[in-house]
């Protein structure tokens, strides 16, 4: 049985331990903190092992026009996203230990050659602090004391508040361009329906008194858009979400799209499924101490992909357990306006992302606009200015995986002829972060195509040796 609150204390434990590099300023910038954590149930003891093996923090996203064809720039640096890249760092060094035969806690061998599965008892959850950019943070607003998120005074598309100061995710700093207009919410209706009404809505339908906290995601061109009604009607609810950028459009999908697409085609990436058996999947979400709704949460992640079928062997549509903590990042928007003062300036969100993961070689990495903190101009559009999680960089942890592997041991679809070469398409490799703007109704055939990704690299013949 996982207990939230365990998770969470573990999750924030670990980052205090981190180095000061790339934190933010206590009292005056906050960030957003996700992890992913390596649950080992073990058949001869009552014990359950729970271990941080990837940890991030980040709240930006670099635009389309600041985007490399060349995996060389992290063009997602949200916690999620960060978490998610470390554990793919993780997951390879795992690999690596396991084909060169010095055994791997995580994987053993399965049954087809060249393949590995998890070992028994071994599984992964995720943790964020806040719940998830675009469709899983819009909530409805309500005076339950168990999820007390009051109607907001004012709103606009960047930025949400309630009475508390708890503020959901704001994805660019303000005063770049021209204010956005606000809505007119004093034409809400005033009086809340009595409970007799309530009783009569549709259960997916919430009374138009309340109100729900708005989510800087836009919806994907040539998709439906937001009507921007006052109350519950502002936002269209289960459609795909791409992330505001630094004053333009960007190619990231919101990460509650990354997520429901990492519940159907797993989160181990394209690459890993050559050496994996089965896709990987997160057991539990476990979300921290925010305004947070189950509902939406399981309609962001799970409901909207139910109907994907004939998928390839591997692979599934799971529901994960959604579980929330009352433990409270230290360093979310809340925390940190509690504890500003006014010589500090204004609040604003850090602009470096941390990476942390359990490696043995550069375990920490920080980030900032895509590129390594505190690299110089002239050492942008070099190997010194990548950072770890790039594309790029990750491809390569993954030759290397394939170069350590004995010829007679990789798995079939690395194998070409007698030869140490195999194929990849490295346009799949380098978009497949940024397919975004795809109609809603195509939401199924999106996570499809995206898993046929993992068994269709057959565009660019690279040599290993």
């Amino acid at each position: 049985m996982i207990n939230a609150d365990d998770i969470a204390r573990l999750c924030y434990d670990r980052f205090s331990q981190l180095p000061r590099r790339g934190k933010p300023e206590p009292g005056r910038e906050w960030t957003l903190l996700a992890a992913v954590v390596q649950v080992t149930r073990r058949e001869d003891a009552d014990s359950v092992e729970k271990e941080v093996v990837s940890l991030g923090t980040g709240t930006k996203c670099i635009g389309q026009t600041a985007m490399s064809p060349n995996g060389d720039i992290l063009n997602d640096s949200h916690a999620e996203v960060i978490a998610r890249r470390g554990c793919l760092r993780y997951l390879i060094q795992e690999l690596h230990r396991a084909v060169s035969g010095q055994g791997s806690l995580v994987f053993c061998s399965a049954d087809e050659r060249g393949k590995w599965r998890l070992r028994p008892g071994v599984s992964f959850l995720l943790f964020t602090s806040h719940t998830p950019c675009g469709d899983a943070s819009i909530i409805p607003m309500t005076d339950s004391e168990s999820q007390p998120c009051p109607p907001v005074s004012s709103v606009n598309s960047f930025e949400w508040t309630d009475r508390r100061g708890d503020l959901k995710r704001k994805a660019e700093e303000p005063g770049q361009g021209a204010k956005p207009k606000l809505p007119h919410l004093e034409d809400r209706m005033q009086k809340s329906e009595t409970k007799n009404e309530d009783a009569e809505q549709d259960s997916h339908t919430y009374p138009q008194s309340r109100d729900i906290h708005r989510t800087g995601a836009k919806c994907v061109p040539a998709g439906p858009e937001d009507s921007l009604h006052p109350g519950v009607g502002y936002h269209s609810t289960g459609v795909l979400r791409v992330k505001p950028g630094r004053g333009e459009p960007t190619l990231s999908l919101s990460c509650s799209d990354k997520l429901a697409r990492w519940g159907v085609v797993g989160f181990q990436g394209a690459l890993l499924c050559h050496f994996l058996e089965e896709a990987l999947y997160f057991s539990t979400v476990v979300v921290g101490r925010c305004p947070y709704s189950r509902e939406v949460l399981h309609r962001a992640l799970v409901s909207r992909c139910s109907h994907v079928s004939n998928l390839p062997a591997g692979f599934s549509v799971r529901s994960p357990e959604l579980l929330q903590s009352s433990l409270e990042f230290p360093f979310s928007r809340n925390q940190t306006e509690l504890r500003h003062r006014a010589e500090q300036g204004r609040v604003s969100a850090c602009g470096a992302a941390i990476s942390w993961c359990n490696v043995e070689e550069l375990p920490l990495d920080v980030t900032a606009n895509g590129y390594k903190h505190g690299v110089t101009k002239k050492a942008l559009g070099t190997p010194k200015s990548r950072s770890l999680l790039c594309k790029l960089e990750l491809f390569h942890s993954f030759l290397s995986l394939v170069a350590a592997t004995d010829l007679p041991s990789l798995p079939d679809s690395l194998r070409h002829s007698r030869s140490r070469r195999f194929s990849l398409s490295l346009p799949y490799l380098f978009s497949q972060d940024s397919l975004s703007c795809l109609p809603t109704e195509r939401f199924s055939a999106f996570l499809l195509k995206n898993s046929i990704f993992n068994h269709g690299f057959d565009k660019l013949v690279i040599q290993c040796d």
